[in-house]
């Protein structure tokens, strides 16, 4: 009777908290999270990147009018005298003072092509900007659902903890009835404290990603968010198609545009080095004042410079920027291709985890519940031992885990897919999934198993207790 007090505490303690599996949540989406809404504001506002970015555009703009601009005239002062003795300007009329100036006109199209030339660079910049504005909201988007996942997983092992109060408290009551070993008792009393080992490094981790959020927000490190959904409540990400996806990446692409941009550039180059084998010409004129009654000189001239070098100057000029040309034009197929599949992964991998998503909400979840429920019951009419109890329980709770890292990697895939992203997507969480992690008494290193192992290591624990004395 002593251990049947206990035990109803036990039968009463069904997880809390769990994800409804009766349905896809119907909330807002994570972008429409007006948490993640104001947290996306604040970086936009403060992120020294984008100041940056907007600031490298300014710089190129002001290269535009630099480019257009006519080289700088030239003045020349000079004097002519007759003889070393003394200044004969005045007395001789071969001696005088001169004034000349000079203007160099480029060869009609060169200016034109240098400010497209400049042109280019600033849309080069924006791009860069474009890259920017994407990956802030992306780091930002990632930092909270890595957030969310952290403090779920809290949640879940704060529900651990309390089991695992319970279990001590039955395990000690059949104890002190004679009905169980002691070891069941010390095996939860060592399992008590691996769970405050957790739980501490579950904090620094929270600690960790709250400094992240803050760091790209521009608040100080130390400040809370305060946060009201978990990642229960996303709605998985929409799959979008894949030809319609390709295609507005390839539209919106920072990568492609500036290797675009690249064979643009080449481009009117090899037309400007065309054009420079066609002369400048240089206007000059001045004139010769002479004091002493003789009569004040003029002069008036057209120079051009001759291009003779063009076969190692121009000619070259023009070969080397088609090769680069040639050379941006397969950097962006490159680009176009590996764009194409870093889509085709993603959405393979989103699918995949819907799927698995939508198995957790309506099928897996259920059925690990109701083996909680039915354990629990066939414990109390004496059917199994508690280990068996304990080992549903604990993959319940794994099982819980693993949803909460499957959202998460779906909604961290739609991150990447809305960066436009070319680095290889993550493979599929497997939270839950996995064996049962070794036994020890040591702490777990902070992961995406950290909370896995404290329920593995709950069904492992009470195995041993099956075989002494239950």
């Amino acid at each position: 009777m002593i251990a049947r007090l206990p035990l109803l505490l036990l039968l009463t303690a069904t997880p809390a908290r769990a994800p409804d599996p009766a349905q896809v949540p119907a909330g807002p989406t994570l972008l429409e999270d007006p948490v993640l809404r104001g947290l996306v504001k604040d970086a936009m506002e403060k992120r020294p990147e984008l100041a940056q970015a907007r600031a490298q555009i300014v710089a190129e703009q002001e290269r535009v009018p630099q480019s257009q601009a006519l080289p700088d005239p030239t003045l020349s002062l000079g004097i002519q005298n007759d003889g070393f003795s003394s200044i004969q300007i005045g007395k001789m009329e071969t001696s005088w003072i001169s004034i000349m100036a000079s203007q160099t006109f480029p060869w009609a199209g060169k200016r034109g092509l240098r400010s497209e030339l400049a042109g280019l660079g600033t849309r080069e910049a924006e791009a860069d900007l474009r890259r920017v504005l994407l990956s802030v909201a992306a780091e930002v988007e990632r930092a909270y659902v890595d957030l969310l996942l952290v403090r779920d997983q809290l949640g879940l092992l704060t529900r651990l903890e309390s089991l695992w109060a319970q279990s001590e408290g039955l395990a000690r009551a059949r104890y002190e009835a004679g009905e169980a070993a002691q070891s069941d008792l010390l095996r939860a009393q060592l399992q008590r404290n691996r769970l405050r080992q957790q739980r501490w490094a579950l904090q620094a981790e929270e600690n960790r990603r709250t400094a992240v959020l803050n760091r790209l927000r521009g608040h100080p490190l130390t400040e809370p968010i305060a946060t009201t959904r978990s990642l229960a409540d996303l709605p998985d990400p929409a799959l979008p198609d894949p030809e319609q996806a390709a295609t507005a990446a390839e539209a919106e692409s920072p990568e492609l545009k500036k290797a675009l941009l690249a064979g643009e550039q080449a481009g009117r180059r090899v037309d400007l080095a065309n054009k420079e084998r066609w002369p400048d010409v240089t206007v000059s004129a001045g004139v010769m004042p002479r004091w002493g009654g003789f009569e004040t000189m003029w002069l008036a001239g057209v120079a051009f410079n001759l291009p003779i070098w063009g076969a190692q100057k121009q000619t070259r000029a023009m070969a080397e920027n088609r090769a680069r040309g040639e050379a941006a034009r397969n950097g962006a197929e490159a680009i176009r291709q590996l764009l194409r599949q870093r889509i085709h992964e993603r959405l393979a991998a989103l699918g995949a985890l819907v799927e698995a998503n939508h198995l957790y909400r309506s099928g897996l979840l259920v059925q690990s519940e109701a083996t909680v429920s039915s354990t629990l019951a066939q414990y109390q009419v004496g059917r199994v031992t508690f280990a068996s109890v304990l080992e549903a329980l604990a993959g319940y709770l794994g099982d819980v885990n693993g949803f909460f890292e499957s959202v998460a990697a779906a909604q961290r895939i739609a991150i990447a897919e809305r960066e436009l992203s070319l680095d290889a997507p993550g493979g599929p969480a497997t939270g839950g999934m996995g064996g049962p992690a070794m036994p020890g008494a040591g702490a777990t290193p902070v992961s995406s198993s950290s909370i896995r192992s404290a329920g593995s290591q709950q069904g492992a624990d009470s195995a041993g207790a099956s075989t002494s004395g239950m």
